[in-house]
């Protein structure tokens, strides 16, 4: 009898969501009432600039309301996408250990205790929205966790060995959370359903999804497809995956991960800065258009916990600086996570409460980011530019052109001072310095501080 109803019901909410996407209001034709309004100010997708929120480690609270608290502090750095790690119930049935990792979800369509309500979120997402910034939820659609209900109810929506059991995600060593079986019509309905259920319920503009590449696309296809027709308003989707295919899926952006790692070869191994160039082309290489973008960044919750943060990688405050710059403007859309901006020392262990002091902050640190952000932020060769690649051995070297606009950045990402050789195309170019607005004019050699870093307009 269960089953029937399920199959009705998966059949139902198909109905209802193809429904939607056919009509310009798609609210009356969902299960849900669509709480609040479309956000009126998205950034398009070339302005994002992403702040991901661990929120065991954001404030003393751990809690929605402790982000909050900051979210002023989040809009001075220049930031207007706040993507909050996941806010769902923890499963405890073969936990990974203290409060459990967040990625091993017991209830997909709840917001846990431990982080606070519904209404918590909803008044996040409602004093994001009155500061021109989109709230976007981490989404884990490739598992759950061994306690979730889908397991006892539904257990024919998780992959299963010969002998019935069902399994972790293969060739993983994720034994906390159960592997989904994406073969299954009514599993991949309610996947969507609750999807959907935060747009409607909590008015959120969109995802990052996790371990994206391992997840079909004609999922992805088609949970796009059917979350963008609920708001007249354009949704972010981040997939954490490298797949060109997920930009066919509706995604507006990919993951670098082979940026991140060269980056952090280029300074464990002592590497030309060409090999950023490398990655950056490796990263566009295949099925790639003009406008579509990379999300970079320097830091974020797994590699801060395992590899180490931004000073401990990147030789200190000024190397993680001159890292970010690079990652930040080299055709990509930024990614910050929380505490680097103050140059925060201490690793976030994210399986337990690990709240930052926000006291320790270096204001100088603090103050390099704003600007840097701030430019980006107005200039169109940065966001949406072709990029050309001139780096040396030591120098990040590259242009990003729009228009009659042109972007030089030039690098130093080694703790020597360091001669550059100007090419004589832009040597002979009359340039600005875009955080100072001062004339800077190239001669056909300058030479870089350690870690330092220009930033040049014409």
């Amino acid at each position: 009898m269960k089953l029937k109803f399920n199959i009705l019901y998966a059949f139902l909410f198909s109905l209802a969501m193809l429904s939607c996407s056919n009509s310009d209001d798609s609210r009356t034709n969902s299960p849900y009432q669509q709480y609040g309004t479309p956000f009126a100010n998205m950034p398009k997708k070339e302005d994002a600039i992403i702040y991901q929120v661990n929120l065991r480690s954001f404030s003393q609270e751990g809690t929605i309301n402790g982000v909050r608290a900051r979210l002023s502090d989040i809009k001075a750095l220049g930031a207007n996408v706040v993507y909050l790690m996941p806010i769902y119930p923890v499963g405890v049935l073969n936990s990974a250990g203290g409060l459990g990792s967040p990625y091993s979800v017991k209830d997909c369509k709840a917001v846990s205790p431990e982080f606070g309500t519904l209404e918590d979120l909803k008044a996040l997402v409602n004093e994001a929205h009155a500061m021109d910034m989109a709230v976007v939820l981490d989404w884990v659609a490739n598992h759950t966790s061994w306690d979730n209900a889908w397991i006892t109810e539904h257990p024919e929506w998780y992959q299963q060995d010969a002998d019935g059991n069902i399994i972790m995600p293969p060739n993983t060593n994720y034994a906390d959370v159960a592997q989904l079986n994406f073969n299954n019509k009514e599993m991949r309905a309610a996947m969507i359903d609750a999807m959907s259920y935060w747009v409607y319920n909590a008015n959120i503009d969109g995802f990052r999804c996790d371990y994206a590449d391992m997840v079909p696309q004609n999922f992805w296809t088609e949970a796009i497809t059917k979350l963008r027709s609920i708001k007249n308003q354009q949704l972010l989707m981040l997939a954490e995956g490298s797949k060109p295919t997920h930009f066919q899926s509706g995604f507006d952006y990919t993951f670098g991960f082979n940026f991140f790692g060269a980056m952090k070869n280029l300074f464990e191994e002592n590497l030309s800065a060409t090999t950023l160039q490398t990655s950056n082309a490796t990263e566009y290489a295949t099925n790639y258009v003009e406008s579509q973008r990379v999300v970079r960044y320097t830091t974020n919750h797994d590699v801060n916990w395992t590899d180490g943060t931004p000073t401990e990688l990147f030789g200190g405050k000024d190397g993680a600086m001159a890292a970010f710059v690079v990652a930040s403007y080299m055709k990509s859309v930024p990614m910050i996570y929380n505490g680097q901006e103050i140059a925060y020392a201490q690793r976030l262990e994210y399986f337990n409460r690990t709240p930052i002091d926000w006291t320790t902050a270096d204001n100088s640190i603090l103050e390099q980011y704003k600007k840097v952000i701030a430019f980006r932020k107005t200039s169109n060769a940065v966001k949406s530019g072709s990029f050309t690649g001139y780096s040396s051995d030591a120098i990040s070297a590259f242009t990003m052109v729009k228009g009659t606009e042109k972007v030089l950045v030039l690098v130093n990402l080694t703790n020597a001072s360091t001669n550059y050789i100007v090419p004589s195309a832009l040597s002979a170019t009359t340039w600005t310095n875009a955080l100072t607005a001062q004339p800077s004019p190239l001669a056909n050699q300058i030479t870089l501080a350690p870690y330092q870093y220009l930033i040049l307009k014409n």
